[in-house]
Order: C-alpha cells, then sequence, then structure tokens
C-alpha cells in the first residue's frame, strides 16, 4: 500500500523559508509525477509545483514562481518543496500528491502539512 507522509510545515515570519518533504512508501513505488498543491480556508484547492520523476522537469504556479524549488531523492522516493521569500497569502495546508502515469489522475495523496506566514 503506497503512502505519503508529509513533513516540515509551521509557522513562519513573512520574508522566512521553510522546506516541506513528501516521503513516498510502498513496494516498488514509482511515481510519474509528484506535485504540491495548496488549500486555504474558503479557497479551492490549487497546483504550486509540479516534478516529474524520470526527467526532474519542474512547473509552477505563477504565484510562487521564482520563490519555491520542487525537488526530488529517488534512492528516498521523496519529493522536497524549499519555501523561500514566504508571503501570508502563501498561508494554506499543503498536500504532496503522486500519479503513476502521464494521463493519471494524482491517485495518492498526503494528509496535509499547514503552513502559516505572519505579517
Amino acid at each position: 500500500q503506497v503512502q505519503l507522509v508529509e513533513s516540515g510545515g509551521g509557522l513562519v515570519q513573512a520574508g522566512g523559508s521553510l522546506r516541506l518533504s513528501c516521503a513516498a512508501s510502498g513496494r516498488a513505488f514509482r511515481p510519474y509525477r509528484m506535485g504540491w498543491f495548496r488549500q486555504a480556508p474558503g479557497k479551492e484547492r490549487e497546483l504550486v509545483a509540479t516534478i516529474t520523476w524520470t526527467s526532474g522537469s519542474a512547473v509552477y504556479a505563477d504565484s510562487v514562481k521564482g520563490r519555491f524549488t520542487i525537488s526530488k531523492d529517488n534512492a528516498k522516493n521523496t519529493a522536497y518543496l524549499q519555501m523561500n521569500s514566504l508571503k501570508p497569502e502563501d498561508t494554506a495546508v499543503y498536500y504532496c500528491a503522486a500519479k503513476v502515469a502521464v494521463l493519471s489522475d494524482y491517485g495518492y495523496w498526503g494528509q496535509g502539512t499547514q503552513v502559516t506566514v505572519s505579517s
């Protein structure tokens, strides 16, 4: 059974940094792509960044470009989201997710980790 476990959330002042981790467990689990999503209170869930597992190709939402970096460690089956220059509007629950094929949905989700940025 595949599990995604996030860590690294917390409270930080505006301008600060946090690094989120998402560890994927499960026998022989090899994602095609992993992504970070976030959901703020009263708002819809939005895509933050994705990374393709084999190529390392990354895609970012416009709102985080230049501030956030998604990366991976294939050996650890772990994805990371380095968040710099955080803003109060980045406050949300952050979720990692994985898909196993290019046309599949994000079928695996973590439990979420809270990120709060104070002004």
